[in-house]
């Protein structure tokens, strides 16, 4: 499973950024970019374009169904330079509602009884922007997989409504194995971002939907799912999951990270907090630096460099990126 790509010689970066492109309501990022007088957006992009990645995820851009946000993104950096003729966004779950009251606050149709917390339809969604043809026809979406489907799923101490498991997905926003065309053959990029491990209550909902979103790709590295895993690949995303410190499960993602099936090219930078020189994110007061944004190729991919940019302007995550020689 983890054979190298054919010969030929390429340089590729990856990266994953949790940009801030959301608003609190539908269109209003798609008229922020248009604009072009937005501060954060400004920073934002300036962050992307320093980075040159060839392919890139972003974590959390709002969708919406003709993709006018991410076409008005792909416009303002190719005005930079920096152009990204080949897209993928389908629709994430978030703001897709369950019919059930998740959160138990005695209400229907609010954001958290949603499958994924989304104050409309698509907020905080998912994107990949690529130099290299994206192969569209042949990713793999399981977005809509069951969380009570995962092997030893943690549903039935989430203390869901009755019924509920029968239509509450895992993934808060998306599940993808996206395969990419690059100068050495496909690379497959499994891409996700999960939900945040906290605002919930004593049954540690959205802890335990966290750590299974992330344990999702051992189980489908491991064949214990019904479709088939594909390599070479890489894992990226928003994990929302530190292996050390802040709240979660986090023994699910040191699990992860001690898989030898993987590598973890540890990206940090000159300007990183030096008491945590790994953290993608920092939230201030008694939270602090956390580690939560990752990019984990396959132990048989060669890791050239890696590393984090980050801009306060642009938001509370930095840009982490990972070069890979193929092969």
């Amino acid at each position: 499973m983890l054979l190298g790509l054919p010969a030929a010689a390429e340089t590729l970066r990856l990266a994953t950024f949790s940009a801030g492109l959301s608003r609190p309501g539908p269109g209003l990022v798609l008229a922020a970019l248009q604009k072009g007088d937005d501060p954060q957006i400004a920073a934002a992009v300036a962050v992307i374009v320093a980075a040159q990645p060839d392919v890139l995820l972003l974590t959390d851009l709002d969708w919406d169904y003709r993709s006018e946000a991410l076409g008005a993104l792909q416009k303002r950096l190719a005005g930079q330079g920096l152009d990204y003729p080949f897209a993928h966004a389908p629709q994430p779950n978030t703001g897709i509602d369950t019919g059930f009251d998740i959160d138990g606050n005695g209400r229907l149709s609010e954001p958290r009884d949603a499958q994924g917390y989304g104050q409309f339809t698509g907020q905080h969604g998912l994107a990949l922007l690529s130099k290299r043809p994206i192969l569209a026809d042949q990713a793999r979406d399981f977005s809509g997989f069951l969380w009570a489907d995962l092997p030893g799923s943690q549903l039935p101490q989430a203390n869901l409504p009755e019924g509920a498991e029968t239509v509450q997905r895992l993934a808060s926003t998306a599940f993808w194995d996206v395969p990419v065309q690059t100068g050495a053959g496909v690379l497959h990029l499994w891409a996700y971002a999960a939900t945040t491990p906290v605002f919930d209550g004593p049954e540690d909902r959205n802890g335990r939907r966290n750590g299974d979103e992330t344990a999702f790709w051992r189980h489908y590295l491991n064949g214990d799912l019904p479709q088939a895993p594909a390599a070479p690949f890489v894992i990226l995303g928003l994990a929302n999951l530190d292996p050390d410190r802040g709240e979660g499960q986090r023994n699910v993602m040191q699990r992860l990270l001690a898989d030898p099936r993987l590598q973890d090219p540890r990206p940090t930078a000159p300007d990183a907090p030096p008491t945590h020189p790994l953290a993608t994110a920092d939230f201030g007061g008694g939270v602090g630096p956390l580690r939560l944004d990752y990019i984990l190729p396959a132990a048989g991919l060669t890791v050239l460099a890696s590393g984090t940019i980050g801009d306060p302007q642009a938001g509370r995550h930095r840009l982490v990126w990972v070069d890979l020689a193929l092969p």
